[in-house]
């Protein structure tokens, strides 16, 4: 038996800054699950064995000391994890879930050789993106702890790759994933990792037929910034935005797909000469995403063969090419079994597109759905490459436990991951198991495919257009709702349609609250019943707008008013359940709700509220206050016209409301 205390000391004559950093993580995790001791112990060697290959470990543990085996960093830094994991009990989620420790004497481990786990993914990563909470959230009162402890989880999950945050934060956070040991990759709409030309160059429009020697300055400084890093270098040309470069161009010079595709093929080649100038052996990958994914199918953009194809799910995690504002081609963007050059995939358990996604809520698909697509994935050949947008990270730990495993060649289902994943973080109740496995029967379906449940931003999103076209002219409908099947329709049908879907929805969301308020678990509350919580009441939202367009359109004034004010009331509710669960280091982690943006969808339906009083009330804003303030006998008397303060919206709908 090798006797683990806490006075074991690591040593290595690897002196790499992600070596560092992994040594430093497993004194914090000792000292967090071993007592001070007096008595000494063994210790924990790193030594170098240029027989494993990449990313490997080879651990013996003997009784006089545990020695890590590894040929480069990656391999000392999983080695290192995994000890914390299974000996100290560490657990890759552990900060994210709130795992306590309880401290121990010592550990006892028996002598034995431990060998690294073969991943069936070469390059596994997460994409920091719509990062907004983790922007504003300080961890330790900083804003560097939060992104620390989040890539310390992807590298307990077993990743190597990691898109640090979106433009500026993944510029900002580059060097600190790599001095982590990460690969570094870039946003589909960041070329090389550069700045956007039009934050460089904003005297100038970014055209690249105009300005290719500006366009190729960006790159090449970009490449040069990250020489020190591993980098897989991403290939594109989109628009300054998660767009197609088209869309903003008014010359009419890429009218045609052709076009389109040709200047893609040539911007992808001039990218790959200037890496290739200052890079040795580089790595690249282009991401078929969106407009290019339908430029690539239809054979007008050519890609060499040594360039990993990454192919995206459309948010929902189908395997098919995103929707983009009313249209919907549903092109096939799984990989393509029959080809033989690298492919890869870009999936979402986090997706934000201001329709129907999940940004602050979980994935509203099965893990059984996920199983089966990303299986599919495997078979076609798209293992090079997976990397998992997994936003702000706390909201979406159930679905990136699950695609941990799958990137190691577990199956995972409902079943065994629901189990396996309360088992670990929730002490094994098997209450919080069903809620989680009951949470994607009861998200909104909204379309005919299997795939078409909705998150968050059904409700809140969707209120808000609402809202303010009601505010502009409630005689015209919201063309950005077309693509919810509500088409070219009056405005009270499109409200009519979509109430409906909340409406069918509803049940569901109330028979799953139910469960989940009878389970008394502080984490539980923080973050699956959190999150039936922000459904329901925004659910209710949207069925109350209804019901106030209704009584408003029948010229019940009052009554509307009392109804929209409950459907913002409802939404604040769900704004509500969030301050609740910023606890401890999670205090304001929700204060930058930006996406779904809960609390303004409220104040969207309070400023309707506000209209209707000016239909319902006087000029003067004394008649419902007189109608509902008064008694009977002296509504009717104008000796003093008024008694009190003219009333708020808000403190006229608390008395109506009664």
């Amino acid at each position: 038996m090798f006797t683990w205390n806490r006075s074991a000391q690591i040593k290595t004559q690897i002196n790499t800054a992600p070596v560092r950093n992994a040594v430093d993580i497993l004194y914090r995790d000792m000292k967090k699950t071993l007592k001070p001791v007096s008595q000494g112990c063994g210790d924990i060697l790193l030594e170098k064995d240029d027989s494993l290959g990449e990313e490997q470990y080879r651990i013996e543990v003997k009784t006089e000391q545990i020695t890590i085996y590894a040929q480069d960093d990656l391999g000392w830094i999983y080695g290192l994890l995994m000890l914390s994991e299974r000996f100290l009990g560490v657990k890759p989620f552990w900060f994210w879930m709130d795992q306590t420790f309880e401290q121990k004497e010592s550990i006892e481990v028996e002598e034995q050789t431990i060998h690294s786990p073969r991943p069936v993914i070469r390059f596994r990563g997460w994409f920091f993106n719509d990062e907004v909470l983790m922007l504003k959230w300080k961890y330790n009162e900083n804003g560097v702890d939060g992104w620390k402890m989040a890539l310390e989880a992807l590298l307990r999950c077993g990743g190597n790759m990691a898109i640090p945050g979106t433009d500026k934060m993944s510029r900002k956070n580059r060097q600190l994933a790599a001095d982590m040991g990460l690969w570094i990759t870039h946003h589909h709409a960041e070329p090389l990792g550069a700045e956007m030309f039009v934050r460089a160059y904003p005297d100038e429009k970014p055209n690249y037929l105009e300005h290719p020697e500006l366009f190729h300055r960006l790159w090449k400084d970009a490449v040069i910034a990250q020489k020190g890093c591993k980098v897989v270098w991403n290939l594109c040309f989109r628009g300054q935005g998660d767009m197609s470069f088209w869309s903003t161009d008014t010359t009419g010079r890429f009218d045609t797909p052709a076009k389109r595709g040709q200047i893609i093929s040539e911007v992808i080649r001039k990218q790959c000469d200037i890496v290739r100038k200052y890079v040795k052996n580089p790595v690249f990958c282009t991401n078929l995403y969106g407009e290019i994914m339908e430029l690539y199918e239809q054979g007008y953009i050519k890609i060499d063969t040594d360039v990993i194809k990454v192919r995206a799910d459309n948010g929902y995690g189908r395997m098919v090419t995103r929707r983009r504002d009313n249209h919907s081609a549903r092109v096939s963007s799984m990989p393509d079994g029959k080809d033989r050059s690298p492919q890869g995939i870009y999936y979402h358990v986090s997706f934000y597109d201001l329709q129907a996604a999940n940004h602050i809520t979980m994935l509203p698909n099965s893990v059984d759905f996920v199983a089966k697509e990303l299986s599919q994935v495997i078979a076609n050949g798209g293992s090079d490459f997976w990397v998992i947008n997994c936003s702000n990270v706390r909201p979406h730990v159930y679905y990136l436990d699950a695609i941990r495993k799958i990137w190691f060649g577990e199956k995972v289902s409902d079943a065994s991951h629901s189990e396996q994943f309360v088992q670990t973080y929730y002490d094994g109740e098997k209450e919080i198991a069903t809620c989680y496995r009951e949470y994607p029967e009861a998200m909104p379906g909204y379309g005919k495919e299997p795939d078409e449940h909705a998150g968050e931003q059904l409700y809140t999103e969707n209120i808000r257009l609402l809202a303010h076209q009601f505010l502009l002219d409630r005689t015209q409908n919201v063309k950005a709702m077309y693509w919810l099947g509500v088409g070219n329709i009056p405005y009270a049908e499109q409200l009519d349609k979509f109430s409906a879907i909340c409406e069918k929805a509803l049940p569901g969301l109330e028979a799953l609250l139910e469960k989940c308020e009878k389970i008394e678990n502080r984490l539980f509350e923080a973050t699956l019943k959190l999150q039936v919580q922000i459904h329901t009441y925004s659910c209710r939202g949207v069925i109350l707008y209804k019901k106030g367009y209704e009584a408003f359109c029948k010229g019940d004034y009052a009554r509307a008013f009392v109804f929209f004010g409950d459907s913002a009331v409802s939404f604040e509710q769900a704004d509500k359940f969030m301050r609740r669960s910023e606890y401890g280091v999670w205090q304001d982690f929700y204060y930058n709700d930006c996406f779904a943006d809960v609390k303004h969808t409220a104040y969207m339906v309070r400023k309707v509220m506000g209209l209707v009083r000016e239909f319902g009330d006087n000029a003067r804003h004394d008649k419902w206050y007189r109608d509902y303030c008064y008694a009977k006998e002296d509504r009717d008397v104008f000796l003093l016209l008024v008694l009190d303060n003219h009333m708020t919206d808000e403190e006229l709908y608390q008395v109506m409301r009664k």
